[in-house]
């Protein structure tokens, strides 16, 4: 059963930008961010009112909601929303009252609660209880109820929800309700992208929190890639953010033992795994984004691929060959391979600093085993200012790909799909762009495809001055 709590938020007032960390201009890159602490939008925490648990499925609104204005809602070409959410706006908050550092619940009410009060977003909140609860929520929820999904904890959660809605009958419809991540995990990979497009500097813990929360209440949509991944054993997985195999996997699931200590339990598990520092032995290949418009095979097997989730047209069975025209690295010895969507691996992890890759593209990067300790701690060090690139490693590659397949030789290591294990077979994926859409500050860094003149939403008057 899921643990319900909810609270129908009250109309505010106009002007729910107050408190935003002051964004950079466009073209303003590494220009010092001002924040100022004491500028929060003031509102006396709320009590919760406790919701009957429901038993067995997920738990129906309880009394009688505030009725929202009508509205209509348009669709782009794609069948998704425009680029904002409606005011007043309906959200299911799923939160995970064990992520991070247990504190999830404490920070919905100090810091989200009164936020969304006073920015007119009405909400229920659900408390997952166990490892795939979200997905089990989220595959029997009347989606129609809500104007958003919105997920609090780390990436794991978010990875399950997404799964849960591409596992409906109706995947299709369900795959475009916007989604909204607000971070209160260890990782907080997705939330610190999303920060990191809106323009605001590197922050974490509740100043990240914060971000994000306010993104939530200006309403502002942007389409997001999805990577669609098949094994060997024929599972197939969504992935909001990355795929990672050798180090960084092993990392982060043999790190979970720390999980109490926040965002510190990556540097813990980074050091005791170079103090044993491992490689992996495989076989990687991939289609570089530059080569996308090359004609892709058709393969009889792709054509019979079921139809629960789109077709992955530049991918060909694993048991055949990679076509001609992709990249094909020879089997050796990896340190690490990962495959990312977005630009951060962690809130303190600026992964991809060479900027968010266009629509239907990702970062691949691989690190090539003879790579020393000290130059694997100097790159790892670097990473959190993004500034390992500059480090001139030989054993670093990297490359923009739409499409990848990493095959393991010898069964050593793991996979982290969005941080949460996966068994090490071999797989390949390709990404689906602009397939999602979350709450995102509109940027040139997302470079998302136009739409048409007769889809774009309606010219809304500019959010108030941040502070």
């Amino acid at each position: 059963s899921a643990s319900a709590v909810s609270s129908s938020s009250d109309p505010a007032a106009e002007g729910d930008d107050a408190g935003v960390p002051t964004a950079r201009t466009p073209g303003g890159e590494g220009e010092t961010h001002s924040r100022h602490r004491d500028a929060r939008l003031g509102s006396t925490d709320k009590e919760l009112k406790a919701g009957a648990t429901a038993a067995g499925s997920a738990p129906t609104a309880p009394g009688s909601p505030r009725q929202p204005e009508p509205r209509v809602e348009v669709m782009d070409p794609a069948g998704g929303p425009r680029n904002l959410l409606p005011r007043p706006c309906r959200v299911l908050v799923l939160l995970n009252p064990r992520g991070g550092k247990g504190k999830g619940l404490q920070l919905f009410r100090s810091h989200v609660q009164p936020r969304l009060a006073q920015a007119d977003v009405s909400y229920r909140l659900m408390l997952t209880e166990r490892r795939n609860h979200a997905r089990e929520l989220v595959r029997a929820e009347e989606l129609g109820r809500w104007d958003a999904l919105v997920v609090m904890s780390g990436d794991g959660l978010m990875h399950e929800v997404v799964n849960g809605l591409m596992e409906r009958p109706d995947w299709e419809t369900a795959i475009r309700k916007p989604l909204c991540s607000l971070p209160a995990g260890s990782g907080n990979a997705l939330a610190a992208s999303v920060n990191h497009y809106a323009g605001y500097e590197q922050v974490t813990n509740e100043d990240l929190l914060n971000n994000c929360t306010l993104l939530l209440c200006r309403r502002r949509l942007a389409p997001m890639n999805l990577l669609s991944l098949r094994m060997e054993s024929g599972l197939r997985v969504f992935s909001v953010l990355s795929l990672a195999w050798g180090f960084i996997a092993d990392v982060d699931i043999e790190s979970e033992k720390f999980r109490r200590l926040g965002e510190m339990r990556f540097t813990v598990g980074t050091l005791l795994r170079l103090a044993a520092l491992r490689v992996y032995r495989g076989q990687l290949a991939y289609l570089p984004a530059e080569r996308v418009a090359a004609k892709v095979p058709a393969s009889p097997a792709l054509d019979r691929q079921d139809h629960q989730g789109p077709v992955d047209t530049h991918l060909v069975p694993l048991e055949e060959p990679v076509p001609a025209h992709w990249t094909v690295v020879p089997e050796q010895d990896f340190v690490l391979v990962l495959a990312l969507l977005h630009s951060h691996l962690g809130s303190e992890m600026f992964a991809a600093p060479m900027g968010h890759r266009a629509a239907g593209a990702m970062h691949l990067f691989y690190v090539r085993a003879g790579v020393s300790r000290a130059m694997l701690l100097r790159l790892f060090l670097a990473m959190e200012k993004g500034r390992h690139m500059e480090c001139d490693c030989p054993y670093l590659v990297y490359v923009p790909v739409v499409a990848f397949r990493l095959e393991p030789k010898d069964g050593k290591g793991m996979f982290a799909v969005d941080g949460e294990l996966m068994v090490s077979e071999a797989v390949q994926g390709q990404v689906h762009p602009n397939y999602i859409w979350m709450v995102s500050e509109p940027s040139s860094r997302l470079e998302p495809q136009p739409l048409p003149p007769s889809q774009q939403p309606p010219q809304t008057p500019p959010p108030e001055d941040p502070v």
